[in-house]
């Protein structure tokens, strides 16, 4: 039986993903900077390990108390949403604390034991908007780029040692926290620029295709098991057509 650790557990596509691996009986090692019981049914297959991405020491403990396990997915995130202006400097360290940085120590964590057995899978989730970039979303578009990138260059470098990496891309998930993150830290949004906010919200409110978090997980379970999938994976009807667009 394989063994899945997934980051981001407590909402969205994290929470999404551990209930659909459960359901095919892998054992599954949710992570959440706050552990919550009550979010996933009682299995035997089921940890709930508390981490936060953005602190070395709690990333080192989460990963001695997974043990072995066979695939990594790095989905912690956190939304931002406003002009870059009136981005206060707080929430951009935030960002990309946790979208890049994170996402960069959970894998350098994991790699040792995954080159000494040869074997193991890095699933990183970044964002469609690197495809098709929107306004307001330069700061949280950077963040995942650089994962993006990232993860093309060591998808090369751990290739000798039988390690796969690879992204997968959600487009807009109006049924997870992003907004509600995003809103949270964003700042205020300079006043020139409430217009183009306005269109934006008004055109996301009537774009009919979205992300719903079972494509996120669907994308995560086929990357994480059939080795001929593409690097780059997008999940949901929107981000495959921007994926088409780019």
């Amino acid at each position: 039986m394989k063994t899945v650790m997934i980051t981001g557990c407590s909402s969205g596509f994290g929470l999404a993903t551990a209930r659909y691996f459960l359901a095919r009986n892998w054992k599954v090692i949710a992570t959440m900077r706050t552990v919550q019981k009550d979010l996933l049914p009682d299995n035997d297959n089921l940890r709930l390990l508390g981490l936060d991405v953005t602190q070395q020491d709690s990333i080192d403990q989460a990963m001695a108390d997974a043990g072995d396990i066979d695939v990594l997915v790095n989905n912690a995130g956190l939304g931002l949403l406003n002009a870059l202006e009136g981005v206060p400097a707080a929430a951009l360290e935030a960002v990309f604390a946790t979208n890049t940085l994170g996402t960069i120590a959970m894998t350098q964590a994991v790699l040792p034991r995954f080159r000494q057995r040869r074997t193991g899978v890095v699933i990183n989730v970044t964002s469609a908007v690197t495809l098709a970039p929107l306004p307001l979303l330069s700061v949280y578009t950077a963040s995942k780029a650089a994962v993006n990138a990232f993860t093309e260059s060591l998808a090369i470098e751990l290739r000798p040692f039988n390690i796969r990496v690879g992204l997968v891309l959600p487009g807009r998930a109006p049924e997870t926290r992003f907004g509600e993150n995003a809103q949270r830290i964003m700042g205020t949004v300079p006043e020139d620029y409430a217009e183009l906010g306005q269109r934006i919200f008004t055109g996301m409110q009537g774009d009919a295709k979205v992300t719903y978090p079972d494509d996120v997980a669907k994308a995560i379970w086929l990357m994480a098991n059939d080795p001929d999938t593409p690097m780059r994976l997008p999940a949901g009807e929107d981000a495959l057509a921007m994926a088409a667009i780019d």
